[in-house]
């Protein structure tokens, strides 16, 4: 596996530049004394997931570039004892996304799904290759008005009810059409400063 520090320095460019760097930029982040230097450690990292290549041959991240560390798990009832053991190491977008090219992201606006578990400011996930099943959570736009809310179908009856009392269920009177299935919620409490990093 390649240093950590190495590997350290190529997250912290594309944190602050949100691309990934060149050869050149690479050797010059990381140290290395040649370009040769950095196309071993690159084919490293691609062999261990954690950097790929797009169609064009462009350097991106990797399933494992952002894994984090799984230690154990936590009750949420009673509180027991806990001990810090490592038991894995995972990629968030492996978990969270089933299928990256039929996968996109929205960040939720307004209150309606809120008994739902999701909040304005949420970043949604949704897979646009899923059918949606009476009890799934969509994204659609109905009568030229786009919405987050459960679907419900009988028969040839589509309706889309929100999780909030204070709005009322939705029926198409023109039109209906169907963004994707919300497959994850990702919300953050608190935000780091990269600064320093």
């Amino acid at each position: 596996m390649p240093p950590t520090k190495h590997l350290d320095k190529l997250k912290t460019f594309y944190r602050r530049k949100r691309r990934m760097p060149s050869y050149a930029e690479l050797a010059k982040a990381c140290g290395f004394a040649s370009k040769h230097a950095v196309a071993y450690w690159v084919h490293k990292w691609q062999a261990a997931d954690i950097l790929g290549r797009d169609a064009a041959g462009r350097l991106v991240p990797g399933v494992r570039f952002s894994s984090l560390k799984i230690l154990g798990d936590v009750t949420a009832g009673w509180p027991s004892p806990a001990e810090e053991e490592m038991t894995d190491t995972i990629s968030l977008d492996e978990w969270l996304i089933d299928n990256r090219e039929s996968s996109f992201m929205l960040t939720v606006s307004g209150d309606s799904m809120i008994d739902a578990g999701i909040h304005a400011g949420d970043v949604v996930i949704l897979n646009r290759g899923l059918t949606p099943r009476t009890g799934d959570i969509v994204v659609a736009e109905i009568d030229h008005d786009w919405t987050i809310k459960y679907f419900e179908k009988r028969g040839d009856r589509v309706r889309l009810r929100p999780a909030n009392k204070k709005y009322k269920t939705l029926e198409p009177q023109e039109e209906l059409r169907l963004a994707g299935v919300v497959t994850a919620v990702i919300r953050k409490y608190k935000t780091a400063s990269l600064r320093g990093a």
